[in-house]
């Protein structure tokens, strides 16, 4: 069949067969993975929850990782990565995201107002590193504020539908109980399982902010349980202060979807960014190299642009870069780096 798919391939070049097949239906592919949006539900202010029935080629997701999904505004493809909010291993093979409109999201927003079923969006296989182990720790703490509840819902609603038997705790915080997605089906799931603990807190309320004691409220036995967290900077900074403090950083795994960054250094904004492979250049302004070479008139792939999804992945042939997340900075030539969180130290010879 592969052999068959290649000699097809090339009797259709330029073209990929794919190409042709999407004119007859949109999720007809032989190679590209690609979902069909069956049901849109907009039950949350600010946010869309979309279920999408992927192409043949979908092998499912691990609770808590990341999906790349792509759409076409006004002719040009763009992607982003969002976390599939249903459990993970369900036989339908359905889909289920939940995206909140970020302000100047260009992908979030646009969902928002134009997702309707039959809409065809382009999906990657499911990636990412938060993901709940096998096998199951005998106690889980998840914690998340805001759009950061999609990873951790997941992870729960898996280990429900499992029948997890051992202790877990799931701490939310939004700003109202109306921007909660799922609330409904969170209360049930307390319902059903009298060993999960779920507190929802809206610090508007004076329902407090996280600390320690709402830790140690919540889930006394932290110490010894795998914890999971995504949210806000803040409440991620929160939870690793004390479980740095508690040294328990080890039982601790993080997820981030904004791109927190180092001050940018004015004297390292000097020199000339190159992007040899088109033989263009500009100078270097201090932004990540995504932003600098999409100002030089150049359209690099890239997904997430916060260090997620490594699809602005590039080489460096030459020069210094700072890992605007890290700090760190790496001179080594010929090296693959993400360029939506590396800025060029001086100059910089990038192969795009």
């Amino acid at each position: 069949m592969v052999g068959l798919i290649d000699l097809v391939q090339t009797l259709t070049t330029p073209h990929p067969l794919d190409r042709y097949l999407e004119l007859v239906r949109p999720t007809l592919t032989v190679r590209e993975l690609r979902a069909e949006i069956t049901h849109v539900r907009r039950s949350v202010p600010g946010s869309v929850t979309l279920t999408l029935r992927p192409t043949r080629q979908w092998r499912g997701h691990v609770a808590g990782q990341y999906v790349q999904i792509g759409v076409v505004i006004d002719g040009v493809r763009h992607t982003r990565c969002y976390s599939p909010v249903n459990p993970a291993g369900r036989r339908d093979r359905h889909l289920q995201l939940t995206v909140k409109a970020h302000p100047g999201g260009l992908v979030s927003q646009y969902l928002y107002r134009n997702a309707v079923p039959g809409m065809v969006v382009s999906l990657e296989p499911a990636a990412g590193v938060f993901r709940l182990p096998e096998p199951r720790p005998e106690r889980v703490l998840l914690i998340s504020g805001g759009s950061g509840i999609t990873p951790v819902l997941s992870m729960l609603r898996t280990l429900a539908d499992e029948g997890y038997p051992g202790e877990l705790a799931f701490l939310h915080y939004a700003k109202s109980p109306e921007t909660v997605p799922h609330r409904a089906e969170l209360e049930a799931i307390a319902q059903a399982h009298k060993n999960f603990r779920i507190e929802l807190r809206y610090p508007g309320d004076g329902s407090g902010h996280f600390d320690y004691d709402q830790l140690e409220s919540v889930a006394p036995w932290f110490a010894d349980s795998e914890t999971y967290v995504c949210g806000p900077q803040g409440l991620m900074d929160a939870v690793r202060k004390i479980f740095e403090a508690e040294q328990l950083d080890a039982r601790l795994h993080t997820e981030e979807f904004t791109l927190s960054s180092t001050p940018v250094d004015a004297d390292e904004a000097f020199g000339t960014v190159s992007f040899s492979a088109s033989g263009r250049s500009a100078e270097n302004n201090g932004a990540v190299l995504l932003e600098q070479a999409e100002a030089a008139g150049l359209t690099p792939e890239y997904g997430c642009r916060m260090g997620i999804c490594f699809s602005c992945t590039a080489v460096r042939r030459s020069g210094c870069t700072r890992n605007v997340r890290t700090g760190e900075t790496d001179s080594d030539p010929d090296q693959p780096i993400q360029l939506c969180i590396n800025a060029p130290v001086g100059d910089v010879d990038i192969d795009i």
